[in-house]
């Protein structure tokens, strides 16, 4: 007697739809939805807790309480097998699982205690002065042109300077760590257009990265040596110290670049806002607060359930991949008053930009810091931000990034 064999749906188990789920004939990984999420995450929303979505044969949900509790409870619903489509009990994955963000408690506490360590708010502090310098020179330089890309000049020349200041690096090729940071959000996706493209770069890309992350290739002072000291201490073998740099560098160039494009996109739309922000400093935290809840640049994570569970009255079966997405979490009406304005006043606590849980963003406060820079150095220096040419959004099948936006800074 022959035993049939699992059905397998891009590298996870094929699972039935539960009762009582909606049936959704939908692709949230087409191109025109990457670029333009904002009605799918409305009808996501209107569908209830859960949908089912038979291309991929997972349950999505965009409901806030929902991915909070599946998002938050690293038990039941774990990382280890994979944060994207691709279940690693089912198929190996393409490069070792992430230290931080594919392994669940107790190999996970390991590496987060380091890395809060190393980005603790001291450090945070001593780096603030360099943020800053950074910032002016880059807003007196767009503002010196009658335009400039907001993108290209301004967010990923900052994100690919800092990041390699702060960890020490000796070689900056801005175009390998943009890359590298797309390649490795596309992979996250199903066997589409956008993740064939970014296996193609792996060979250009990554034995760059691997050599710039290596001890010899980082300056003594910097946040890289001193994670390597960890193997001095016996806290981590050399290749785990590689891994969490380069883990920053990924993780930390589409944090750093979404959210000061994201930032001065949001205020360049609603000239009263940055009116409002330029009265009024204080507001700059809140302000970046609030561009995080509205634009949620990574728009879908996955959780893979740990045994048979029940969310919102949904049974979920052992094996079940779930889609999680935070971009439509963060405009759920139930949670937000008019979830469509950005209200830089607003304090949106709770918002799921930066995940939830254990495995929220380990380098959160390094970001807001250097946001908070760059909209320091903007009220100092612009009046007035004018639109030349309106925004335009790169498609990527976890991150929800500017691709381009042309814009004049008139000096005050």
């Amino acid at each position: 007697m022959h035993t049939a064999q699992p059905k397998i749906v891009e590298g996870h188990l094929y699972i039935d739809p539960p009762k009582n789920v909606p049936v959704w004939d939908i692709d949230p990984y087409d191109i025109e939805i990457l670029k333009n999420p904002a009605p799918y995450y409305k009808e996501l929303l209107a569908k209830g807790p859960f949908v089912y979505i038979p291309k991929y044969a997972v349950l999505a949900t965009g409901r806030y309480e929902a991915v909070r509790e599946v998002f938050s409870d690293h038990t039941r619903f774990i990382s280890s097998r994979g944060i994207g489509l691709q279940d690693f009990d089912v198929k190996k994955p393409w490069r070792p699982k992430s230290l931080l963000l594919e392994t669940d408690p107790p190999h996970h506490a390991h590496a987060r205690k380091i890395m809060s360590r190393e980005l603790s708010p001291k450090v945070v502090r001593s780096l603030q002065d360099t943020f800053l310098k950074c910032a002016r020179e880059l807003v007196g330089k767009a503002m010196a042109r009658d335009s400039f890309d907001l993108v290209a000049d301004v967010a990923e020349e900052f994100a690919t300077i800092m990041l390699p200041t702060m960890l020490g690096m000796k070689e900056r090729n801005k175009k390998n760590l943009i890359d590298y940071a797309a390649m490795v959000f596309n992979i996250v996706g199903p066997d589409n257009e956008l993740k064939r493209a970014a296996l193609a770069q792996e060979a250009d890309v990554v034995p760059w990265i691997m050599k710039s992350c290596q001890r010899e290739n980082l300056n003594d002072e910097g946040i890289g040596a001193n994670i390597y000291k960890g193997v001095e201490t016996g806290e981590l073998t050399y290749d785990e110290a590689g891994m969490l740099v380069r883990s920053l560098l990924s993780a930390g160039t589409d944090t750093t670049v979404n959210g000061v494009a994201g930032a001065i996109c949001c205020l360049a739309q609603n000239p009263e806002a940055y009116e409002k922000l330029k009265a009024d400093p204080s507001l700059i935290r809140p302000c970046f607060e609030e561009v995080l809840r509205l634009s949620s640049p990574v728009h879908t994570f996955y959780r893979t359930s740990n045994g048979n569970h029940e969310v919102a009255g949904i049974s979920i079966e052992e094996g079940t991949k779930i889609m999680c997405v935070l971009g439509a979490a963060n405009l759920d009406p139930n949670k937000w008053d008019a979830p469509e304005e950005f209200r830089i006043d607003r304090r949106p606590v709770g918002h799921l930009a930066f995940g939830a849980g254990i495995h929220g963003c380990v380098g959160q406060n390094i970001a807001r810091a250097e946001v908070a820079a760059v909209l320091t150095a903007l009220i100092e220096m612009v009046d007035r931000i004018e639109i030349r040419e309106e925004a335009a959004w790169r498609p990527n099948n976890a991150i929800h990034a500017l691709d381009k936006m042309t814009l004049t800074f008139h000096k005050k």
